[in-house]
């Protein structure tokens, strides 16, 4: 009996890629295909997701002080406001 219920997939150009896997004999249908595409996305992402808790963790456990969000702020907007300026002086370099 089946777990789960049939479903409708459109690939797009995705569809030679598992046509190719077929044709190559490691694979019996589509379905072994999506499911093993599915356990490589979750590993994937279970990798993505631990790395990030690491960088969560080493971020709480850091002994220098926290940095004021409205001056993190204030530190982006210049910086972005410095980069927004080199490029108009970037462009008019190239129209002249």
């Amino acid at each position: 009996m089946r777990s789960s219920k049939p479903i409708s997939v459109t690939l797009g150009p995705q569809q030679a890629s598992l046509e190719r896997r077929l044709k190559s004999g490691q694979y019996d249908n589509a379905s072994e295909v999506l499911r093993q595409a599915l356990r490589a996305l979750d590993r994937e992402e279970a990798v993505l997701d631990e790395a990030l808790r690491e960088k969560v963790r080493a971020a709480i456990a850091d002994p220098r002080p926290s940095v004021p969000a409205d001056d993190v702020f204030k530190r982006l907007r210049a910086r972005h406001s410095r980069r927004v300026k080199a490029g108009n002086v970037k462009a008019a370099k190239r129209g002249a």
